[in-house]
């Protein structure tokens, strides 16, 4: 079964304002790898999210090309500092493909966690709007693909 790690696009800075939305180019780059990932037939059952509006509009775009049979829906424990074993202990539980959506630092501990059993080692650039797919076979976690935007 696959899983798909997704950062967050470019979002305004908390000056400019504090819920901080994602960018025009935030925008874009959450557009052009939706497309890529609709191109590459990514299917998922549900795009949860952290509840944060940045990445509350990652998954709604997201979810706009992948057509989640579920959904799109906010879930505890995908928060910047949330502990990712907490998310671990999920996925591994899924029934079906999901994707999370989430923010630095989590989603770069959560990704190490998965590929080395270590939250502290980094396994790959974790860029705004940077999609990782995790596959899980016989308790084994591997990365499948990454997928990440393209300068223009």
């Amino acid at each position: 079964m696959e899983f798909y790690l997704v950062r967050h696009g470019e979002a305004v800075s908390e000056k400019q304002d504090p819920e901080r939305p994602l960018t025009q180019a935030g925008r874009q780059d959450v557009e052009q790898v939706a497309r890529l990932a609709s191109a590459r037939n990514v299917q998922v059952s549900v795009i949860f999210h952290s509840g944060i509006l940045r990445a509350k509009e990652t998954a709604e775009i997201l979810a706009a090309h992948l057509h989640p049979a579920m959904g799109v829906r906010q879930i505890d424990g995908l928060l910047p500092q949330d502990d990712p074993m907490l998310a671990k202990s999920e996925l591994e539980t899924a029934q079906q493909s999901v994707m999370l959506v989430g923010h630095l630092p989590h989603m770069k501990r959560l990704a190490g966690l998965l590929a080395t059993g270590n939250p502290e080692r980094e396994v790959a650039e974790f860029a705004p709007a940077t999609m990782i797919c995790f596959s899980y076979e016989d308790c084994q976690w591997k990365i499948a693909g990454i997928l990440a935007p393209q300068p223009n």
